[in-house]
């Protein structure tokens, strides 16, 4: 088999390759073997009629056509394993010259992975949050904690925000009242935003037992986007109680016995989160200022893909919200241009960052061991709330191992770059990211003993 390489761009080349016909051997057996099992020939049984005869009842190009379509597919991925090329999307494929017992020629254009060369980004400077815990943020998580501890107590006043109500809404259009719009007894937290425009402002002032109307867009169902007027009912009016801060106050959120050892806890979470931040923003920093290095042309099909898996995304997004897309966007204060504009900037993003990590990952020779993967879908399991071997066996039924591997190594080419840069902190500190792997995963007695390297780094978020 000979190829032949042309650039059209340089994102998208096109092959041409001529293939020897005794190298359709194989192919040629397997064509007439699948034509046998299809065609009904008197005096033969299914399978077994003779190539000869098959040539002579339905023709030689039946089974040349059926060759191809083995043949073509292989012999594309043997020319671009040869031609060391990357290709991004599905190939335009055309046969151009048939000579029967002599070659096959045929062409495929497809685009590729541009060529391109990654900066030393040994010199890179970045600068991260600073690490140190303040009064203030242990004050954060304790006043977190109260408010999932807290309780609603009935009040004898007018709703405000911040107070949670019982109510029963109910809406109608021209006078005609919408079934599937009807709820009762429905708790809410007045100032929460609810896409309900102006239930809000409605709620706020009112008091048990009092009912009240205004008009309003409907946000689900049939009349989505329709003025409707809203009657809401108020039936009893609730403030929230948080607990007193104390040691009856820490026995009861958390193991220990005093208030002063869940703040020396909660100190010990919050330097290891702020520590784990820290790396996650010199890993992305480091990576944006490499990225800022590089001009690289990106494939106009493989962007197309990533947009539309985004557009795919937010589509079934609103679907499962039960509302109608000007509530939608109005919830998460955004509008569908906006959203649009910021999968154009993100696809891109994504795509440059992911050429480059590969090409960090090859330089570096990159792996992914046993363990790794395990512990990759562990995490997996755990965001999603699912068992890890049921996660593992969707993985393998659903050719998604190779995803997860790309994602892990390119996860570690991302701490090649954030661990090559030079990190300070905003207060001018030098920030050590190894010294941070070794706080977040002490080495155990073994490693420590044999002066192991440093812990498993921190997975991105």
């Amino acid at each position: 088999m000979k190829t032949a390489v042309e650039e059209l761009s340089p994102t998208r080349v096109k092959l041409t390759v001529e293939v020897p016909f005794e190298e359709l051997g194989e192919s040629m057996q397997a064509a007439y073997k699948k034509v046998a099992q299809q065609v009904r020939v008197p005096g033969f049984r299914p399978g077994k009629v003779p190539a000869r005869i098959i040539e002579q009842r339905f023709g030689r190009a039946v089974v040349l056509e059926e060759t191809l379509n083995d043949a073509v597919p292989k012999l594309y991925s043997q020319a671009v394993d040869e031609s060391e090329i990357f290709p991004v999307s599905q190939p335009d494929i055309e046969v151009t010259k048939i000579e029967d017992g002599e070659q096959v020629e045929f062409t495929a254009e497809v685009d590729i992975r541009p060529n391109f060369d990654v900066p030393d980004f040994a010199d890179i400077e970045v600068t991260v949050e600073t690490a140190e815990v303040a009064d203030d943020d242990i004050d954060s998580q304790l006043d977190s904690l109260r408010q999932r501890f807290a309780t609603l107590s009935g009040v004898e006043r007018p709703a405000a925000t911040g107070d949670y109500v019982v109510m029963d809404l109910a809406a109608a259009i021209d006078g005609k009242n919408i079934e599937e719009q009807q709820a009762s007894e429905v708790s809410y937290e007045v100032g929460a935003g609810s896409v309900l425009q102006g239930l809000d402002d409605t709620l706020e002032g009112m008091s048990a037992e009092e009912e009240k109307s205004f008009t309003s867009t409907l946000v689900g169902g049939e009349n989505a986007g329709e003025e409707a007027e809203i009657t809401v009912s108020v039936k009893s009016v609730k403030e929230k109680v948080l607990p007193e801060l104390d040691d009856e106050f820490a026995q009861l959120a958390s193991e220990f016995d005093t208030l002063e050892e869940l703040r020396d806890s909660l100190r010990g979470q919050v330097r290891r989160n702020k520590l784990i931040d820290q790396v996650m923003q010199a890993r992305e920093k480091a990576m944006d200022a490499l990225l800022g290095k590089l001009d690289i042309p990106l494939p106009d099909s493989a962007l197309t893909t990533e947009i539309d898996a985004r557009k795919h995304n937010l589509e079934h997004q609103i679907a499962e919200s039960g509302l109608s897309k000007e509530a939608f966007f109005r919830l998460y204060q955004t509008t569908e241009e906006d959203r649009y504009k910021e999968f154009d900037e993100a696809a891109a993003k994504a795509l440059k960052t992911g050429f480059v990590l590969d090409k960090i990952a090859k330089q570096e020779e990159l792996g992914v061991s046993e363990s790794e993967l395990t512990n990759f879908v562990v995490r997996r399991a755990m965001e999603l709330n699912v068992a890890p071997n049921t996660l593992a066996q969707h993985l393998a039924d659903n050719d998604q191992l190779t995803l997860a591997m790309v994602e892990i190594v390119r996860d570690k080419a991302k701490s090649v770059v954030g661990d090559a840069a030079k990190v300070t902190d905003e207060a001018g500190n030098e920030v050590d990211l190894k010294a941070i792997y070794t706080e977040i995963n002490p080495p155990s007695e073994e490693e420590s003993e044999d002066e192991a390297p440093a812990a498993e780094q921190p997975a991105a978020q």
